[in-house]
């Protein structure tokens, strides 16, 4: 069989696993038929049985020790672990450790190195919050009651399924349901850093379940996302040369499906992904980890974009920010459009440059536009994200036009009609001309001195008068509100 890379570093990490193993290959994994890439219910009557919730399990880098995580059995209420260890030939009968007596203690994490077993746990030795990150040492056949990793990673609230990585450093979920990442420095952890965008999803909180290989070149996570195929479902991001992760692919509808999919986690010798799904634990080959990774990734939005305010009868520019879309396949895959969130094409006096990826035009009414601005890759996948404009009157149009010289304009804004004094050109004749902001002239009369005109028939917006008093071209500005 061909040994891939990441069994090789597994090899090196675990000091020899698949080169000694401690008991026979074929009784591994409780002596189960290993999985394909379809999803098997894992060791059915052993570990996942009818009438409970398995969902957690995880193996000593050995494979001779198992603990699992049961909730709700036998009936709703403090979920606890089990554990089963091969000794004598034969796997032991599952049974809960002594330690979860008188305490939750739940989604169990064997360390790399297999000298210690984490979770989450109350009443933990040393607890700092309501239930901490902790771990328990082997004390001969036997584990110790669960110590608190401390503060940092723990706060005073809940902290859920730590994950180990190689450098001892800790990811997990924390109680406001982000994905967190505490770095292990000189035998203290630091403070918690809560992972960005696209990892931990804007606008969902769901508590991801974070996996991570000892080398975190990739994490396993569960989330909601438009995407899915219904409840939570299980994703994979990738850490790029940068350090920041991928965008989380969809594990597809083999492994997903319209119920809720929880702990994805890689079994030691990184075969296998164990995960929760229909209250059941499923195992399934882990070929998706190196095969995704070379597929399309979808582009997300990585910043918001800020609101924008215009202003009536005045030139508006703006251009999406190289920061609000990102796509792992690179920028320069991407192609957009713009149009009203409720479908409507923009308005005609704003167009969008799909090229240039500038809004510009001179608003013609006052209103607040709501745009869907969508980033399309060449594999079709989109996000969208919400641009909205608020188009204001200027602070007095009365005001400026008073302190010009000329032609007075009143009152302005106007509700129909509109008065119009020539003012310094008193005794003149003008030639007047109104027009529309797209060119269209409405109106041309002629007049001495003063002239009102009533507006009253045509849309609301800004419209352009335009007079010629002898060699004199005058242009000024009337709302129509």
């Amino acid at each position: 069989m061909k040994t891939s890379l990441l069994t090789t570093v597994l090899i090196y990490l675990f000091g020899g696993f698949a080169i000694a193993q401690p008991i026979p290959p074929d009784s591994l994994y409780f002596g189960q038929t290993p999985p394909s890439n379809i999803p098997q219910i894992f060791a059915p009557g052993i570990v996942s049985l009818p009438g409970r919730r398995e969902a957690v399990i995880t193996f000593s880098p050995d494979g001779a020790t198992v603990f699992f995580h049961i909730q709700f059995y036998p009936q709703p209420g403090t979920p606890y672990i089990m554990f089963s260890t091969y000794t004598n030939n034969h796997w032991t009968t599952p049974d809960s450790i002594p330690f979860t007596i008188g305490r939750t203690a739940a989604e169990p994490f064997f360390d790399y190195n297999g000298t210690r077993l984490y979770m989450y746990a109350t009443n933990a030795i040393n607890h700092v919050g309501i239930a901490d990150l902790s771990y328990s040492v082997e004390q001969g056949s036997n584990w110790s009651d669960p110590i608190s990793m401390g503060n940092p990673p723990n706060s005073e609230a809940w902290q859920y399924h730590p994950c180990i990585v190689g450098d001892t450093s800790v990811y997990f979920s924390s109680n406001a349901g982000d994905i967190c990442r505490s770095q292990y420095v000189n035998g203290a952890y630091q403070s918690r850093v809560i992972l960005p965008i696209p990892v931990n999803h804007i606008g969902s909180q769901t508590w991801g379940d974070p996996y991570v290989s000892a080398d975190e070149s990739y994490m396993i996570l569960k989330s909601i996302r438009p995407e899915g195929y219904g409840q939570n479902d299980l994703y994979i991001s990738y850490k790029k040369p940068d350090s920041t992760w991928t965008n989380p692919k969809n594990l597809g509808n083999i492994i997903n499906t319209p119920g809720d999919e929880t702990a994805g986690d890689i079994t030691p010798d990184g075969l296998y992904m164990t995960y929760g799904r229909n209250n059941d634990l499923y195992w399934v080959s882990t070929g998706f980890i190196d095969s995704l990774k070379y597929t399309n990734y979808r582009p997300y939005v990585k910043n918001l974009i800020p609101d924008q305010l215009a202003t009536l009868g005045e030139q508006f520019t703006f251009t999406i920010p190289d920061s609000t879309f990102i796509d792992d396949d690179g920028n320069n895959t991407l192609t957009y459009h713009a149009k009203l969130t409720n479908g409507s094409p923009l308005p005609a006096w704003l167009t969008f440059d799909t090229i240039a990826e500038t809004f510009t035009g001179t608003p013609a009414i006052i209103e607040t536009l709501n745009i869907r601005v969508t980033a399309t890759d060449t594999a079709g996948a989109s996000a969208s994200t919400t641009l909205k404009i608020t188009i204001n009157e200027p602070t007095s149009i009365d005001q400026i036009n008073e302190q010009r010289e000329g032609v007075r304009i009143f009152p302005n804004p106007t509700s129909g009609l509109i008065n119009v004094s020539l003012d310094a050109f008193s005794g003149n004749t003008a030639i007047i001309e109104i027009s529309n902001l797209m060119g269209e002239i409405l109106l041309k009369d002629t007049f001495k001195n003063s002239i009102t005109i009533n507006l009253s028939d045509k849309p609301k917006g800004m419209y352009i008068l335009k007079f010629q008093i002898d060699n004199e071209i005058i242009i000024r500005k009337v709302y129509l509100k």
